[in-house]
């Protein structure tokens, strides 16, 4: 009862107290969960594990910072930290952000939340700003809800990515979009080569739900282009696209976060691939 109390907010918004009988119902729910031999000891490993957040801490605060320099009413939210039982890794609202510690364990731990491998590796410390940063930019990331093509969802993430490295321009592409440095590498290495898959396929205005997954959706590779490729292949490009629309526009972040026609954003950016040396 003590911590409901202490974080009202928390007990509020986050384990929707309002929907249990009594405040002694949740408290007892809590309790029993508290009990359970094996999330003591994944307790235990997280106490261990994030004794010391304060890199954590400082990377948050100086996100803020940088937010708060484009976007002046931007207001910090309360941030939480607790041990889900890998029942919630991140919840990001305009009042709270909710950390999950236990997904974001090291990837040779013996507690390991459900996921896939290859998302399993973006569930580290070094990820967990990024991705924090990365969910705030939808609240500014304008969109169209006419606009249904895969451009618009390569415009969309292209955007959000632009905006967490505006945010953290010290941050290695690798913990924004959750490329291992090898794909990255590949991928720059073969853009011409996967910037040609979607030109001559005409994939750029595809509608088809189905078809858009291909490129934008969570998978361990592409395989439209090939088993090598990462997945998200159509996010990757539409934040190059993004890059060069800021680069040869010179617009300002929020500007550009408004900007809800990627049409626009894809033919003033004059993207091209850019040859490797």
């Amino acid at each position: 009862m003590f911590l409901l109390e202490k974080y009202p907010d928390f007990a509020r918004d986050y384990l929707q107290a309002d929907q249990y009988v009594s405040r002694d119902t949740l408290a007892a729910d809590l309790i029993r969960i508290h009990q359970d031999s094996a999330l003591r000891v994944l307790y235990d490993s997280v106490q261990v594990e994030f004794a010391d957040i304060s890199d954590i801490e400082q990377d948050l605060e100086n996100a803020f910072k940088y937010i708060r320099h484009y976007y002046p009413n931007f207001q910090v939210p309360k941030v939480y930290t607790f041990v889900s039982g890998f029942n919630s890794d991140l919840v990001v609202t305009e009042d709270m952000i909710v950390i999950g510690l236990d997904f974001y364990l090291p990837a040779d731990h013996s507690f390991q939340p459900d996921l896939a491998r290859y998302m399993a590796v973006r569930y580290e410390r070094e990820y967990l700003v990024p991705m924090i940063v990365l969910a705030i930019s939808s609240r500014y990331n304008v969109v169209n809800p006419a606009e249904n093509t895969l451009l618009s969802e390569m415009i969309y993430y292209g955007k959000a990515y632009h905006f967490v490295k505006a945010i953290m321009p010290c941050t290695s592409d690798q913990y924004i979009i959750g490329y291992t440095p090898e794909e990255i590498s590949e991928c720059w290495s073969n853009e011409e080569f996967i910037w040609s898959h979607f030109v001559e396929n005409e994939l750029l205005y595809e509608t088809n739900p189905f078809e858009i997954r291909k490129y934008i959706g969570e998978a361990p590779f592409t395989d439209a282009i090939s088993t090598k490729a990462p997945g998200r292949l159509g996010r990757w490009l539409g934040w190059n696209i993004v890059d060069d629309y800021q680069a040869n526009q010179k617009v300002d972040l929020p500007i550009l976060m408004m900007e809800a026609d990627p049409e626009m954003v894809f033919r003033q950016s004059g993207y091209r691939p850019r040859r490797p040396e």
